[in-house]
């Protein structure tokens, strides 16, 4: 069949010169942002690479709200609900470094009875929680903010490394662009009102994903019973030494600034990669795997030994909350987001 070359032109080469106009059109393609639409929020540029000392907003607010949790089991699953409002004082939100405000949520969470280790372990990546309080607040680790902005990259800032300023209050807490409030580290007003001590077992304090209980800092010093005392538990992470990559990394030193400073040591703590370790505890006398929250990196565990649910899985862009910023701020530089 003999085609004229006018319409080899029209029919092969307008179509290819429409798609590159086209990709090149759309913003999500030329930069590590996603689709501001549909996506998560853009990324925020950041260059700082040296860990700094960080002022919590004191933790002497009540919400307007009243908190509210149930945690049921049924069908061998534990159900866990709340509307995201904590059972403590908080901080100012918002505040310099977080410009949004702590909103009503709707979460729902469910998680095995019997959870069961299985081989190898499951990391904490972006989107998940790792688990949830007793009081309904959501543990997430993990800092949306990387290193020159690029999305998921190797270099993620540390939430409480005081690098980025996110406002976290005394709870070591803040909110996301949804208007939820969660812990990035010892949610402390949570511990008090647990009635914690260093004189006994840690209460129970939360769910991981998976369905093992979450424990703070201290459990029975004999693992397999309850004589001889109480321990502090350990982490086995540590920070690395020497100098980060200058080529393909920020440079500096190995201080904290991001998550990817420590590494995993073997034997140098009491916990494994998750954090986590076999033991008796007040409400599993015959023994359990069970999570520790821990005074050094990682605080919070960054992985799951058995597989998580996915209704931990919260990827993707939520509702927007009020974005305001209080007068007495210092003024923030041209061109850069609020959004923490």
């Amino acid at each position: 069949m003999f085609i004229e070359k006018k319409n080899i032109i029209r029919f092969i080469l307008f179509p290819f010169i429409f798609s590159i106009i086209f990709i090149f059109s759309d913003k999500s393609f030329a930069r590590d942002h996603g689709n501001h639409r549909k996506g998560p929020p853009p990324t925020r540029i950041h260059t700082a690479i040296v860990k700094k000392s960080i002022k919590y907003e004191p933790s002497n607010k009540k919400l307007k709200f009243s908190p509210w949790v149930s945690i049921e089991v049924e069908n061998n699953r534990r159900i866990i609900k709340s509307n995201g409002i904590p059972n403590h004082l908080v901080g100012r939100f918002p505040n310099c470094g977080n410009p949004h405000t702590i909103e009503e949520q709707s979460h729902s969470f469910s998680v095995p009875v019997n959870p069961k280790i299985q081989s190898g372990s499951y990391p904490l990546t972006s989107g998940w929680i790792f688990g949830v309080a007793i009081n309904g607040i959501p543990f997430e680790p993990l800092a949306a903010e990387w290193y020159l902005g690029k999305r998921n990259s190797y270099w993620r800032y540390e939430a409480l490394s005081g690098a980025v300023a996110l406002g976290p209050d005394t709870n070591h807490a803040h909110v996301q662009p949804g208007g939820k409030y969660h812990y990035h580290g010892l949610p402390t007003g949570l511990i008090n009102k647990a009635n914690f001590s260093d004189k006994k077992h840690s209460p129970l304090i939360g769910w991981a994903a998976d369905g093992f209980p979450i424990y703070n800092l201290y459990g029975y010093k004999n693992r397999i019973g309850f004589s001889e005392g109480l321990k502090e538990y350990k982490t086995s992470f540590q920070l690395k030494s020497g100098s980060r990559p200058n080529k393909d990394g920020p440079g500096g030193n190995h201080d904290g600034a991001f998550s990817a400073d420590y590494e995993y040591v073997s034997g140098s703590g009491d916990l494994d990669q998750c954090n986590g370790i076999k033991v008796i505890t007040p409400e599993f006398p015959q023994g359990t795997y069970a999570y520790f929250l821990t005074q050094d990196w990682p605080i919070i565990p960054r992985c799951w030994s058995a597989e998580p649910d996915p209704s931990f899985n919260k990827r993707g862009r939520g509702p927007r909350s009020r974005v305001i910023r209080p007068t007495d701020c210092p003024k923030r530089k041209k061109g850069r987001p609020l959004r923490p």
